[in-house]
């Protein structure tokens, strides 16, 4: 398995906070399974995230791992807030690509999803790349399916929190968004082995075991 959205790198953004602490969010990560990560720092106004540094950051990460023996490989990736992707340069939107691809993790701005991500869908589209939108649980709303279905007629994809979809409250929302169709990756938003969100995807892939349409995909 792949998850492509971890704040795995230390001391860059929110996520984790040393070295060990990354080391220990791959341990996690490989005893759900996952066998790659796509670091995802946030390229947004409120994190001095500096991309020409984050390629050099993978491979020390990578080193590391290896000499600790955990069999995950950490790929280039961000989450690029939709404020701040028309600033990149071309060079800077290819080194935040997922896996460097053509993919790009597309943050929305806070609140109810509006026409300017889907301006930004079609920004990344008229660039040669296509959008996957993080963690849509953050804006439900009651057009945010019909603004997702409109989104992803237009090319982009959707990735949701897995973590989301084993809690009590967001569960049936998850769910139902996946009912819809509206569920495409799924990614751990894990910050820190210390709290909050694990690098797990299995138990949510678990759930959606349940929507009757997705079954047949997840065997």
């Amino acid at each position: 398995m792949i998850d492509l959205h971890c704040h795995i790198l230390p001391g860059l953004d929110d996520g984790a906070r040393s070295l060990d602490d990354s080391v220990a969010m791959a341990r996690v990560a490989a005893a759900d399974g996952i066998d790659a990560i796509c670091a995802t720092p946030h390229i947004r106004h409120d994190h001095d995230v500096r991309i020409h540094e984050v390629a050099g950051r993978i491979e020390a990460l990578n080193a590391r791992l290896a000499e600790e023996g955990v069999p995950v490989a950490v790929l280039q990736g961000g989450e690029v807030a939709e404020t701040a992707v028309e600033a990149l340069s071309e060079e800077e939107l290819a080194r935040v690509a997922l896996g460097s691809g053509r993919w790009v993790l597309l943050e929305p701005a806070p609140g109810p999803l509006s026409d300017s991500l889907a301006r930004r869908v079609e920004h990344l589209a008229e660039r040669n790349h296509r959008a996957l939108i993080a963690h849509p649980e953050r804006h439900f709303s009651a057009d945010m399916f019909d603004r997702l279905a409109g989104l992803v007629g237009d090319g982009a994809l959707v990735q949701a929190t897995a973590d989301f979809f084993l809690r009590e409250g967001m569960a049936v929302g998850m769910l139902a968004m996946a009912e819809r169709g509206l569920v495409h990756v799924l990614g751990s938003d894990a910050h820190t082995v210390r709290a909050g969100r694990p690098v797990r995807l299995t138990p949510a892939l678990e759930r959606l075991r349940q929507v009757d349409s997705l079954a047949p995909h997840l065997d």
